[in-house]
């Protein structure tokens, strides 16, 4: 009788003492099973090499729990994942888990973020505009006197809420997730683009092409305008080094640029597949960028997304680095086999979250 040699190996971000096993239609969908008791491999990796030698099924369907089904698997926003199948032949099938369920429950609900609206019309003196503002403050906000760091996000309406989580980052649920591991206590303020006027208030420059670039002015209603507004009403750290900026694509690319203008607001950059190519001039001014500053920068983008998605972020992180401050970590983030989609970026959210701040 031939032996087939099942090879998984798993990455999961959420690291607890509960050990982890593989459930499927090959052992009975078994929990717990000893057997199938996947051994760790180092932070956040886990393997599981087995051999069969009873006929199994052509077409492997399997979940991963820890050790029970109240504690299974969860997908990017904290729902029950679908069963995972796979053929049943030898080779390494390579898996991903983002959440799990801790004792029946998809997720913590005392941990959930509680989302305000600032404003539907703030107003932006520096555009001559105004904008949806939202703030998710971290649970037990209104119970405690303690003070958090900021994260300024931009894209509002791609982040949270809706009729569906897709197309959405889901970064209330995020939130909940890391604060469930003690990680959630940070303020997001969420500001809504413009629409139509979103390509001009995140471009740094004038495009020949493209049109014109308002995004100083956009930096400018951020640091003169919306900060010191929120850190006024709110109970923020308003140094550098609690306040963050980011954004995904052309939010990606404007929050670069915030980072390189006003180093003495934000000192912490989450940038997700950033828009180099609208504006190439950004590399002259992180050329001249004379700061001293310490500052932390996270920087993701998919394989898929192309070569020159890929070699503009690394041409991005090595221009910085050659200005010599040692004070500036830079960790760029390579995710292969994925592409631009906000599920992704939700997924990246809460490791940057987490490197970023704590």
């Amino acid at each position: 009788m031939s032996t087939t040699i099942l090879h998984f190996e798993l990455t999961t971000p959420v690291e607890d003492n509960r050990p982890i096993y593989i459930s499927g239609n090959f052992n009975n969908w078994s929990p717990d099973k000893e057997d199938f008791k996947l051994e760790k491999q180092g932070e956040g990796i886990y393997a599981l090499r087995y051999s069969m030698s009873h006929p199994l099924p052509d077409m492997l369907e399997y979940k991963y729990t820890k050790g029970g089904w109240d504690q299974v698997e969860l997908d990017e926003f904290g729902h029950p994942s679908n069963n995972r199948v796979v053929k049943a032949v030898d080779g390494v099938v390579q898996d991903f888990v983002p959440h799990w369920r801790m004792n029946g429950a998809n997720l913590p609900e005392n941990v959930m973020p509680e989302i305000r609206l600032v404003s539907e019309e703030f107003e932006m003196p520096q555009l001559q505009r105004k904008r949806a503002v939202y703030i998710l403050l971290p649970k037990g906000y209104d119970r405690s006197k303690k003070h958090y760091p900021v994260l300024y996000l931009q894209d509002a309406q791609d982040l949270f809420g809706g009729d569906t989580e897709m197309n959405k980052w889901g970064i209330d649920k995020q939130m909940a997730i890391l604060a469930a591991r003690g990680h959630g206590d940070v303020i997001v303020v969420a500001i809504a683009h413009g629409g139509e006027e979103r390509f001009t208030e995140y471009s740094p420059y004038n495009n020949p092409k493209l049109g014109k670039g308002e995004g100083r002015k956009y930096i400018h209603f951020l640091t003169r305008t919306l900060k010191p507004y929120i850190d006024k009403n709110y109970r923020t750290i308003p140094t550098r080094e609690a306040t963050g900026i980011g954004g995904s694509s052309l939010a990606g690319l404007i929050s670069i640029y915030a980072g390189l203008m006003a180093p003495e607001v934000f000192g912490r950059l989450m940038i997700f597949s950033p828009s180099l190519w609208v504006s190439p001039n950004i590399y002259f001014d992180a050329i001249d960028f004379l700061s001293h500053l310490p500052a932390k920068l996270y920087v993701y983008v998919g394989e898929e997304e192309g070569e020159v998605a890929i070699q503009n972020v690394e041409k991005l992180k090595q221009t910085l680095e050659r200005q010599g401050n040692k004070k500036i970590e830079i960790n760029l983030s390579v995710d292969a086999g994925s592409e631009q989609s906000e599920t992704q970026w939700g997924r990246e959210f809460p490791k940057a979250v987490e490197w970023l701040y704590f």
